[in-house]
């Protein structure tokens, strides 16, 4: 396993050489992400083969890849020999193939991870059924895509390398790694006691797992339908380590644009190190302006500033001049199972499309994450809100209670990747 590792770690190590500086010894959480990936994985060797002896030829060219689906399955089988042979065997008997294969040996038992090609006709009932009547038991059968076909090595180091380009990464990389699932970051100051119960490794108890957040505080992720295994424990807490040793980081890209009076900006990532400048746009901006952002009464700016740019919660975008002043938030917020966007633009910025670029880019952001819609929270009285939700192309959805309004936009494989700006024109980006 040494070697294994050292091999691991030489590979980052090249992998990182054109990037950012990443010391050597912040790899190694890496190298343990990886080396956890269980303990075989198997891959079908049947391309370029010719058809088995039985076949007649009867089915037209590419029928069979028609007629066939993807199948993820968990299952649990006794620790003894040819317990797991009897499975796969069940397995062909009814023309499944097995993609890959994954062992997780527990105290008692061991569960496997499937990845299965099955005849497209075959329902996850009768899956589940003939896995148990092949000895299975607490099976779970989910439709896969072309996306579960990387190999878990390649894919856990795919999720490596986001963290350690990006700190806002971590939750997304966990819900990837661990599959649906509802992730929520309990900052120190509320998670109290919680917090002290939680010992530096972490905890695991079936559907729940608690992480120690690097900054102070809980990660808690929960996935009632399926217990967590120990491979998945201890690969999340990698990504966690990870995290915390490469400290605050951002993307370093930006956007520079020109307005239509020929002022221009520039479009960036945003994170705690922008607290004072951004709490100087709020004492800049109008208790109007604050109101239709906030809500209500605006209260301590540091406390829910600290929040809003932490980029363990989520994405904040900043518009800035040319002399550096901020004079534009966005926010994209991971909220549990959902994912909110909020805009502030000082008043002096207001109606010059400012806004509408900052959501275009937040939307284009959760639509690479993979969300399937964004809700916006305000009041029904803030048109300009309403208006940038609607220059946004998609379909929506309105709420309404009391004066506040949810305007839910859904998210399509064809969503913009940004919605421009309005007379404006990028003229670099670095």
């Amino acid at each position: 396993m040494s070697r294994d590792l050292s091999d691991v770690t030489d590979a980052l190590t090249h992998l990182f050489a054109h990037g950012p500086a990443v010391p050597a010894m912040l790899l190694a959480p890496v190298a343990a992400l990886i080396a956890t990936t269980g303990i075989r994985t198997r891959w079908s060797q049947r391309h370029g083969q010719a058809p088995p002896p039985d076949d007649t030829g009867a089915r037209p060219p590419g029928a069979e890849a028609e007629a066939s689906a993807l199948w993820r399955m968990r299952t649990t089988v006794r620790d003894a020999p040819g317990s797991l042979a009897a499975l796969c065997a069940a397995l062909a008997d009814r023309r499944i193939d097995i993609l890959s294969l994954q062992t997780h040996p527990l105290a008692e038992g061991t569960v496997d991870e499937f990845l299965l090609r099955a005849p497209g006709e075959l329902a996850g009932s009768e899956l589940t059924e003939l896995v148990t009547e092949a000895g299975g038991a607490h099976t779970w059968t989910e439709r896969a895509d072309a996306h579960d076909l990387v190999d878990a090595p390649t894919r856990l180091l795919g999720l490596a390398t986001r963290t350690a380009l990006d700190a806002a990464e971590l939750p997304l990389a966990l819900r990837q790694l661990l599959g649906r699932c509802t992730i929520r970051s309990l900052p120190a100051s509320t998670a109290g006691s919680a917090g002290d119960d939680v010992p530096p490794q972490g905890t695991l108890e079936d559907t729940v797992l608690r992480l120690r957040a690097p900054e102070g505080g809980v990660i808690s992720v929960e996935r009632p339908y399926l217990p967590f295994t120990p491979a998945e424990f201890a690969r999340a807490r990698a990504l966690v380590e990870l995290d915390a040793r490469l400290g605050p980081r951002l993307p370093r890209g930006r956007d520079e644009l020109t307005l239509s009076e020929g002022r221009n900006i520039t479009v960036r990532r945003a994170d705690t190190r922008d607290v004072e400048a951004a709490k100087a746009m709020h004492e800049r901006c109008s208790a109007r302006t604050l109101g239709m952002r906030y809500h209500g009464p605006v209260g301590d700016a540091d406390r829910y500033l600290n929040h809003l740019l932490s980029p363990r919660f989520g994405r904040t975008l900043a518009v800035q001049t040319a002399s550096g002043r901020i004079v534009g938030l966005g926010h994209l917020l991971w909220d549990g199972d959902e994912t909110e966007v909020a805009l502030l633009v000082e008043d002096a910025w207001q109606r010059r499309g400012v806004g509408a670029e900052l959501l275009g880019r937040l939307v284009a952001m959760a639509a690479e994450t993979g969300c399937e819609s964004v809700y916006a929270v305000t009041q029904a009285s803030n048109t300009g809100m309403v208006a940038a939700m609607r220059g946004l192309g998609l379909p929506l959805d309105y709420q309404i209670e009391e004066g506040t309004l949810v305007v839910t936009a859904r998210l399509t494989p064809a969503s913009p990747a940004a919605v421009p700006l309005p007379h404006a024109e990028r003229i670099g980006t670095d």
